[in-house]
Order: structure tokens, then sequence, then C-alpha cells
């Protein structure tokens, strides 16, 4: 009873960031649980060229409803290989698999979490910002004002902790969530803006809210991002 957690790429063009031995993990396994089957294959395919695709048991996770939690279990049980893949990045954070590698836990199998690139990680290492203490927010309110008590809130708990803060937002509302935090934080306070990770057109730059206003970011309108801030 094993589960592989394997990682993904944050950008199709941009292989280089996987290890080698994803592939041989990917070899071990009978049955994938993928966020996104199609692309998921599509991917398998591209590290794996002679992979006969027919060959799996494949199964979308959605939100790991019961009935997909009750087939994962059965997997494990009758001693199945399961490869668990997310959409971008590593499975299990911030996405729906942590719900079906805890059923793996509970039965006792064994979880093998592989390297691979984490669009969080990578923007918090190149922030500049607090690497000892962190936290991840995941989406802010789509609200304007929902969302600028948010910012607030957490740049207060930043200054209160010395804590980087990370978030993130759907690519399209970009513009408008750097629009909030302009007119919301502090000038002294620092973001991090983290775009297109590992792909081509990588953008990655933190300064002062204040310098930020005097010199804004290029267009990251409908560029996955991730922000990173500090006050």
């Amino acid at each position: 009873m094993t589960l592989y957690l394997i990682p993904c790429f944050l950008d199709e063009n941009a292989l280089a960031p996987l290890p080698p031995y994803i592939l041989e993990a990917v070899k071990q396994c009978n049955v994938f649980f993928v966020e996104n089957e199609r692309s998921a294959r599509r991917y398998l395919k591209t590290l794996w060229k002679e992979m006969i695709i027919d060959d799996y048991e494949w199964y979308p996770i959605h939100k790991a409803e019961e009935e997909v939690k009750a087939i994962f279990r059965a997997a494990l049980l009758a001693g199945k290989t399961i490869g668990l893949i997310s959409e971008a990045g590593c499975p299990g954070v911030a996405d729906p698999g942590q719900i079906l590698t805890g059923v793996a836990h509970e039965i006792g199998a064994t979880v093998r979490p592989l390297v691979g690139p984490s669009s969080i990680l990578l923007a918090l290492m190149a922030s500049g910002m607090n690497g000892q203490q962190f936290r991840f927010s995941g989406y802010l309110p789509v609200d304007n004002g929902a969302r600028a008590k948010a910012l607030k809130d957490l740049e207060a708990e930043s200054q209160r902790l010395h804590c980087t803060q990370l978030f993130i937002e759907t690519p399209y509302r970009n513009n408008q969530l750097l629009e909030t935090i302009f007119q919301t934080c502090k000038p002294t306070t620092r973001l991090s803006i983290a775009a297109n990770l590992t792909g081509p057109g990588e953008y990655i730059r933190t300064r002062t809210i204040a310098e930020w206003r005097q010199s804004p970011p290029p267009d990251i309108h409908k560029r996955p991002a991730l922000f990173s801030l500090l006050a």
C-alpha cells in the first residue's frame, strides 16, 4: 500500500525543475488520482512517451467526495500503488489532494512525497522575506471592502509577528488585487510579486509599497502569480 505524491510542472514549457526520479515513481503506479484527468494524462505522456495510458486506472479528485475516498481506500487496501497528481505544483499543498493523503494515513499506507516545483516555496525563497515564519492564506475575498480588510489584517499580523504573508488570486483579477494592495497597505510594507514562476517571462520583484506606487509592475493580467507581504 503506497501513495506517491507526484508534483507537476508550474508551466508546461518548463520541465527542467522536475527531478528524474519522478518518472521512476510513475512507473511504479497502477492507479492515478488526479485533479484534472485530461491534463494529467498529457503531463505523464510528456514525461514517459512510451506510457500506455489505457493500462492504468484514472480517477478525478474533484473535492474528494465520499465516493472518491471510498474508491481510493479500496485501491490501497487491494495493494495497488497510487499516484496523486495536482493540476500544478505539489499535491496536497493548496489543493484537494490533502484529503486523500489523510485517508492513506488512516489505513496505514506508506506515503511518499516527491520533490518538485511549488509556487509557494519558490515565491518565498525569492522574496527576500522572512522564511522562518510565514503563512499562506490562499485566495483573499473578491469583494473590495472585504479584501481591503483582509489585507489590513494580514499586514497587522505580519508586523506583530514579523511573519511573511503569502496569498494568490485568480489570474484575471491580479490587477484589481494589486490596486487594492497599493491603496490599502502602508508605504513601508514590502510586497513581492512572483509571476510565471519557472516559465518563460518569469518575473520576481520585491519593493516597498511606496516604491511600487512610484514604479508600477508590468501588466500581470491573466498571468499566474503569487504575492508575498512583510510589514
